[in-house]
């Protein structure tokens, strides 16, 4: 953490200021207590992550800084972006329920896609998520997938509450 004041000794031609690094013995206990608050910003992050991402920050010295680079490598660039969300679509379009895996396992990776999506700056309708989570069951729910379409206005129904009714057909 640096504490900067100004340099009085040296004067500029703008006219602004020149900062310095102020001294810790110099500290007032506002600057003390501003450091402190730093460090523990940097513990809580410190803490999250693992052995690959600390690897990758480490170097940072303020909290600030930390939170910059993990924008900079958790969002990437343009580039960066374009190919997760083309990434995340094939997932929206290929997801289909695995055989043996239940009603809440797959509702789980359902909504980590559909979130994954929402993070990208992809949104789809109510109607969109749940004709999808529909579509993705095997042929042995066809009776209750029609009888859901025909009972429900899906442009109004949440993934949650189509997952609740669900629960109870397979029940």
């Amino acid at each position: 953490m640096k504490i900067l004041k100004v340099n009085t000794a040296a004067i500029t031609t703008e006219g602004a200021p020149q900062m310095v690094e102020m001294h810790r013995s110099e500290w007032t206990a506002e600057d003390k207590k501003k450091a402190n608050v730093d460090n523990i910003a940097k513990n809580i992050l410190y803490k999250t992550f693992d052995k690959n991402m600390f690897a990758k920050i480490k170097t940072c010295t303020t909290a600030k800084e930390i939170w910059e680079k993990l924008t900079q490598l958790c969002k990437g660039n343009d580039q960066t972006k374009e190919n997760k969300l083309i990434v995340a679509i094939q997932k929206f379009d290929n997801a289909k329920m695995k055989p043996g895996e239940t009603l809440a396992e797959f509702d789980e990776r359902f909504s980590s896609i559909i979130i994954e999506h929402i993070s990208l700056g992809k949104e789809y309708s109510n109607r969109e998520i749940d004709l999808k989570f529909m579509r993705a069951f095997p042929r042995e729910w066809d009776v209750e997938n029609l009888a859901m379409r025909e009972s429900k206005e899906l442009n109004k129904l949440e993934l949650h509450d189509l997952f609740a009714d669900l629960k109870a057909y397979e029940f």
